[in-house]
């Protein structure tokens, strides 16, 4: 089986199951319905309990002056092709005790959105909503390179697929609307830099 067959079942979100952030630290980020997953380990995996479980494996709290945080590690498994995984392990944390305008707010929910967080987290590295996490990962629909009548831009093609870059990230590097206005000048630049990355190297934007 394809390695990637999980990822790429599990890659892009439906708009239903994500929402913007509109305030706080996070406003502007995808916030994504945490039963989208539990859905997904199902479709991919089984039932809980049949093709995917997960353990607690710590619950503990933390205070940073007036405030206290809750944290859940957890170890989640999965079954596939007939054999249980190794361990997925995933850290979440929630607030407890957190300070707001009109005074302390306690959360007896804590621990169950630290669980949920930690479920994410160790989701994530299944590549779960890897869509959201990562805009520059070439989808299957993006993988082939356009055409390029003259071979020039064969080689940037080659090295953005060793690396694991989209052509859009040259885009914003170069301030283009498309690949195809790099300048020769530019593709000898970007081969440059490409040749000091290694392969499959994941960054977050412009190079």
């Amino acid at each position: 089986m394809d390695n990637l067959y999980i990822y790429e079942r599990c890659r892009s979100v439906p708009d239903a199951a994500k929402k913007e952030i509109r305030g706080g630290r996070l406003k502007g980020r995808t916030d994504i319905n945490p039963m989208w997953r539990i859905k997904m380990l199902t479709d991919i995996f089984g039932p809980c309990g049949i093709g995917w479980y997960y353990k607690v494996t710590r619950q503990w709290t933390e205070t940073y002056e007036h405030e206290i945080a809750a944290f859940v590690n957890i170890e989640l498994y999965v079954k596939h092709e007939g054999e249980w995984s190794q361990p997925i392990f995933g850290v979440g944390g929630s607030m407890f005790v957190s300070k707001e305008d009109k005074g302390f707010y306690v959360s007896d929910e804590c621990y169950k959105m630290a669980t949920t967080d930690a479920i994410s987290v160790a989701c994530k590295q299944l590549g779960m909503a890897a869509d959201v996490y990562w805009d520059n990962d070439p989808t299957k629909y993006s993988k082939e390179p356009v055409p390029d009548n003259d071979g020039r831009l064969r080689p940037v093609y080659e090295e953005l697929r060793r690396i694991g870059y989209a052509p859009v990230s040259i885009c914003k590097t170069y301030k283009l609307n498309d690949i195809s206005e790099m300048s020769d000048l530019q593709i000898k630049d970007f081969l440059k830099k490409a040749a000091k990355m290694t392969d499959k190297q994941q960054t977050g934007g412009e190079m």
